[in-house]
């Protein structure tokens, strides 16, 4: 039991460490326009992305995939990116309700992408466990975890805005959207001069 909590424990930590932030500025971005109304919605994507992420550390673990670190590390920042500059394209437009086929693939393609980011951080700590698969599944209930605690904070800033202050969905979507674009837009650069 003790090795249940603590990769669920990494988990939580993953997602809820400060200084690793580009995971919660996703999550941001990608229910920045949602809802407690739309909550099944949310959770999906909350759960694509995570299953997204898990399936990267298990073909990673598994050595079934090996990717330079360095283009996954700016790949990441792009995700965000992406993700933000589509919420600003689309704020207050009925486009976001059309195709949600692609929303749920491109989140978990950008969880795959996210997970590659940190799998031989995962690797290098499993490395002892006689069997990763139990590992992985505790890792990524602790993500899940995590990542419902990030999006209830979201949508509750989105509940206090908009309901509360007044400010219109659009500009709450664009605002939000915008301050994570102006995080990550160094990240993007500062990486790619890495590669």
């Amino acid at each position: 039991m003790s090795q249940f909590w603590l990769y669920f424990r990494l988990g939580l930590d993953h997602v809820l460490d400060w200084q690793a932030y580009d995971h919660v500025l996703f999550l941001i971005v990608l229910v920045a326009s949602y809802s407690f109304i739309t909550w099944k919605r949310v959770l999906w994507l909350v759960t694509l992305f995570t299953l997204g992420h898990t399936m990267a550390l298990f073909l990673s673990v598994y050595e079934i995939v090996s990717v330079d670190s360095n283009y996954v590390e700016f790949l990441i920042p792009v995700t965000i990116l992406a993700t933000a500059v589509f919420d600003i394209a689309t704020a207050g437009k009925k486009v976001r309700n059309t195709n949600y086929n692609v929303l749920y693939f491109t989140t978990i393609f950008f969880g795959l992408i996210h997970g590659l980011g940190f799998s031989s951080y995962f690797k290098m700590i499993a490395s002892g466990s006689e069997s990763k698969f139990l590992p992985l599944l505790e890792f990524a209930l602790g993500i899940e975890a995590a990542q419902v605690i990030v999006v209830l904070i979201v949508l509750i800033l989105a509940l206090i805005f908009q309901n509360i202050l007044n400010v219109s969905k659009r500009d709450w979507i664009l605002v939000t959207a915008s301050i994570v674009v102006g995080i990550t837009l160094p990240m993007v650069i500062n990486s790619y001069l890495a590669i």
